[in-house]
């Protein structure tokens, strides 16, 4: 069983509706969490000029792979930063619909994890499962309609653990704590109590919110 373990998205200038774009892909760590073998990979995104667009890096979490007494940390890794101890700032919730991850297949995501149910079943869920990018992209969705009036020039970047899988057809409730340009988020699944996303943010451009 492989799992979307992490992500890490920064943008560095806005992303074009139209475009060439060169991503170039590396390896940069491999970890033994005992349970498993986490691997750390970072991506660069360029225009047609070379300029930096973005960079992501995501973690792919292999299960019953560990045990090679290999390290369990990296410093390379864009690490989780957990939510502070208090009340909410603010909450947003917002349902899935039951075609949500056939619609975000359209982004080029065309894993039949989240599609075809014996496939599902093959990696041990009861049902297709919604992308966990699709919960990521509401997450951040939901903390620029409350800090930044909509205004995606005001992100930054963003940062999730995806700690539980969310059935389309869900309610997702983003609960979010301000502190100066950054906006702690986690996401639970309302029906179930379940963290979706956890130890996550979104930073804004300074002086947004």
């Amino acid at each position: 069983q492989v799992l979307h373990g992490e992500q890490y998205l920064e943008l560095y200038k806005p992303m074009p509706t139209k475009a060439t774009l060169k991503n170039q892909a590396k390896i940069v760590d491999i970890l033994d969490k005992g349970s498993g073998m986490l691997i750390l990979v970072d991506v660069t995104t360029r225009d047609e000029q070379g300029d930096l667009v973005a960079y992501n890096q995501f973690s792919t979490f292999v299960v019953g792979a560990g045990g090679f007494n290999g390290k369990r940390v990296s410093d390379k890794a864009k690490n989780t930063v957990p939510a502070p101890k208090r009340a909410p700032d603010a909450s947003v919730q917002q349902k899935t619909s039951i075609d949500q991850a056939a619609l975000y297949r359209l982004s080029g995501d065309y894993n039949p994890l989240h599609i075809d149910p014996t496939f599902a079943a093959m990696g041990g869920f009861k049902k297709p499962i919604l992308h966990g990018l699709c919960s990521f992209g509401i997450a951040a969705r939901h903390v620029l309609k409350t800090y930044a009036n909509n205004d995606v020039t005001k992100f930054k970047a963003i940062k999730v653990r995806f700690a539980k899988p969310v059935i389309p057809g869900q309610t997702l409730q983003t609960d979010m704590w301000k502190e100066g340009s950054r906006v702690h988020l986690q996401v639970k699944v309302v029906e179930t109590g379940d963290i979706a996303l956890n130890g996550a943010y979104v930073d804004l451009v300074e002086g947004a919110g």
